[in-house]
């Protein structure tokens, strides 16, 4: 009986064992995650938006009468001057019928001759005279009116600028309403870069702007960076010069204009790059938009405590141009550890094993 008794007490012995080992092998393991410790920041932050440059005048070039292309003197890319013969049209047809017209000038202007001194003499009337005059008056309009589309036929630079396209030909037949242009001359000495972004980030950037009118604002923005398709800088900053004064009804967005000096004639209209809007900081607390959650009317951050755990923090914010930065006002503390990995997933009070990072891999990320 004592030997029964005794291996009932070691098989539940080995039973409890096996339970407890079991308990342990499926407890949960502590989950790592990335944390930055808070600290006050002096730096630039640059917010980039997509943009298209244009020159400060684009102008297209067309015929204003009717003829075919009888020479060009430019070629594509060309830099040409203010009043540079660009095209000539064909003008034989019209040279012969300025011959005729000057020819009915000459002879109106001698039946005109002829009736003055029988007028002043009274051999005839004053109404034969005056017929005469406008006949003339007619004929000098007409050859005139020949003349100026002679005259249109040579089609000059109305700009300094640069050459574009020359999707014609000579022997081409062109007139007023010939839907393509001869060309487009660009004046590049000035590059504008046009941009767009949202409303949030209008009233983000304003809101930031020092001064008090929306004017002064913009006269007092830092300037602004260009970087050109292939990633280079362009040497030559720019400054925003215009707002658009209402959103766009489809996208929601405010356009804007930049303006950039191109003495060199680098940029070039029909471009495109990237414009960064550069906002500096000095010694305040900077923490990444998407390491923040927020809950109703409140913004919250994930703070890890002395025990790894994990604490829902309100805190007070205030946007940074670009949408990707707050500052806090209030609510964290320096040397404070906020979760920037699994935000939305770890809940309060959860454990955690911290990896800390560098903050500039954070505010910083290389780009790849």
């Amino acid at each position: 009986m004592k030997k029964k008794y005794f291996i009932s007490i070691i098989l539940l012995s080995i039973s409890l064992f096996s339970c407890k080992k079991e308990t342990a092998q499926t407890a949960p393991p502590v989950m790592s995650y990335k944390v930055v410790k808070i600290g006050n920041s002096n730096t630039t932050l640059l917010a980039e938006y997509p943009a298209s440059l244009e020159g400060i005048t684009d102008i297209d070039i067309r015929a204003k009468v009717d003829g075919y292309i009888e020479k060009i003197y430019v070629q594509e890319g060309q830099e040409v001057k203010k009043g540079q013969l660009l095209f000539k049209l064909e003008t034989q047809t019209a040279t012969q019928e300025a011959g005729a017209a000057k020819a009915k000038v000459a002879a109106a202007q001698v039946e005109v001759n002829r009736l003055i001194p029988l007028v002043e003499r009274n051999i005839i009337s004053d109404v034969q005279l005056e017929t005469a005059k406008a006949n003339l008056a007619s004929a000098r309009s007409t050859y005139q009116s020949i003349v100026a589309r002679i005259n249109y036929a040579t089609i000059k630079s109305p700009v300094n600028g640069i050459v574009g396209n020359l999707p014609l030909r000579l022997g081409s037949y062109v007139s007023s309403q010939t839907v393509e242009p001869l060309t487009r001359i660009s004046d590049v000495s000035t590059i504008y870069a046009y941009f767009s972004v949202n409303e949030k980030e209008q009233l983000d950037i304003m809101m930031n702007a020092e001064g008090k009118s929306f004017q002064e604002k913009i006269n007092k923005m830092e300037a602004v960076n260009l970087v050109l398709s292939n990633g280079m800088p362009y040497e030559q900053k720019g400054k925003i010069e215009t707002f658009s004064g209402q959103a766009n009804a489809q996208t929601g967005s405010f356009n804007v204009r930049a303006r950039f000096a191109n003495g060199n004639k680098l940029l070039r209209s029909g471009g495109s790059g990237t414009i960064q809007i550069p906002t500096n900081l000095e010694d305040v607390i900077i923490v990444p938009q998407n390491a923040t959650l927020e809950l109703q009317d409140k913004r919250i951050a994930l703070v890890v405590d002395k025990n790894n755990k994990v604490q829902a923090v309100p805190i007070v914010v205030r946007a940074i141009p670009g949408g990707k930065f707050f500052v806090v006002d209030s609510g964290l503390n320096l040397n404070d550890k906020i979760l920037v990995e699994g935000v939305g997933i770890v809940t309060e009070g959860t454990l955690i094993k911290p990896e800390v990072v560098d903050f500039n891999t954070i505010i910083n990320p290389a780009k790849k």
